[in-house]
């Protein structure tokens, strides 16, 4: 795993996170944080991916 899949993972578990505590406390801003959280953390995992595969094709 590349620096790009981990910190998008990450994100993405932050943003739920962000998400499922404004939901319960009825905070809507932290839940729209949190939902922007995972979609960055969505791109930045598939920016990783892709960089994995061009590097496993490449054969580095």
């Amino acid at each position: 795993m590349n620096r790009d899949q981990v910190k998008g993972m990450t994100d993405k578990v932050k943003g739920k996170v962000n998400e499922t505590v404004g939901r319960a406390t009825g905070d809507r801003v932290q839940e729209l944080k949190g939902g922007l959280q995972q979609a960055r953390g969505e791109i930045r995992q598939s920016w990783g991916n892709a960089k994995a595969r061009i590097r496993r094709q490449l054969g580095r």
